[in-house]
């Protein structure tokens, strides 16, 4: 099987195309069309299905094309750290993060990371939920910085910490909700979970680590936009980290709410699968990540995180 049929397949199956796969890797459509045929002979399967549209990949074809995909990207990686060992810092980092992470950490990283090495491309994806890491497992992401999960399957992870924070509750400018004073005060609110379900998220936790039932679900949601937006502009309630609560782009719109139980401390730290050895790209910018924590901590008032 050459390496050549398999950039055809995943050209062609991402493009949707033939013709759209045959100008991206720069070659004819009938030599593409010719590869992919002498690639579905070799295997005895239909891996490609032609409609008026264009071409969708057959069963057959999604296995061959995941399976290229994590091969394609495991050879680019060798060759990327191949030239890093030789000292030329160059290629491609994908992060993951949590809104604390982007707005404190993220800026300080691309500007001392940026101005280190400027060939590397880096390419960093919001996640306000990072308990579930199964975009670290599949490898769709070379780092992860967020809240470390104290349920960590053991072994399967390297973590290192950074900073600490305080989830705290919080509502719109004005809200009779800042008046309580206590997480029962609360316990009827309308409370927006962050996560992919109800069942889990910080705000549960919280309660039920001060004993408590945990509030009805108002909404769920999974991105900082939405939760910013419905906590700023309606009658909800919503745990997020106090630097963010407090940050220039949020408190014209949102107040903590002075509740006399501490918020839920959590650990920010850079997570990174174990099972993999760290190139040498990847082990600068964790050192440049633990030089933007320093700098965190060095802009925060004393008892703030």
């Amino acid at each position: 099987m050459k390496l050549a049929a398999l950039h055809a397949l995943v050209a062609a199956v991402e493009e949707g195309s033939l013709r759209g796969a045959a100008r991206r890797i720069g070659t004819s459509q009938p030599a593409l069309t010719k590869t992919i045929r002498e690639l579905e002979l070799e295997l005895g399967s239909s891996l490609l299905t032609r409609t008026s549209r264009g071409v969708q990949p057959t069963a057959q074809g999604k296995v061959l094309y995941e399976r290229a995909l994590k091969a394609t990207r495991e050879l680019n990686l060798a060759v990327d750290e191949i030239h890093q060992m030789r000292g030329h810092m160059a290629g491609d980092l994908h992060i993951s993060a949590v809104p604390v992470a982007v707005m404190l950490l993220v800026p300080e990283l691309l500007r001392t990371f940026g101005q280190a090495y400027p060939d590397v491309r880096l390419r960093v994806s919001e996640e306000l939920y990072v308990a579930q890491l199964q975009r670290l497992r599949t490898q769709e992401v070379d780092i992860t910085v967020g809240g470390i999960p104290n349920d960590l399957p053991p072994g399967e992870f390297l973590v290192e910490p950074l900073i600490h924070t305080t989830m705290v509750p919080t509502a719109r400018k004005g809200s009779h909700w800042l008046q309580a004073r206590s997480l029962q005060d609360l316990q009827h609110a309308r409370w927006v979970f962050t996560g992919a379900r109800g069942e889990s998220g910080y705000a549960r936790t919280l309660y039920e680590s001060n004993g408590l039932a945990a509030p009805p679900v108002g909404a769920i949601v999974n991105s900082t936009l939405a939760l910013l937006s419905l906590v700023a502009t309606g009658d909800y309630v919503g745990l997020m980290p106090s630097q963010i609560a407090r940050h220039p782009l949020a408190a014209p719109f949102i107040s903590v709410i002075p509740i006399r139980e501490q918020g839920h401390a959590l650990e920010i730290g850079v997570i990174l699968r174990s099972d993999t050895s760290p190139s040498p790209l990847l082990r600068h910018i964790m050192t440049h990540l633990h030089r933007a924590a320093h700098h965190v901590d060095s802009l925060e008032p004393a008892g703030d995180l």
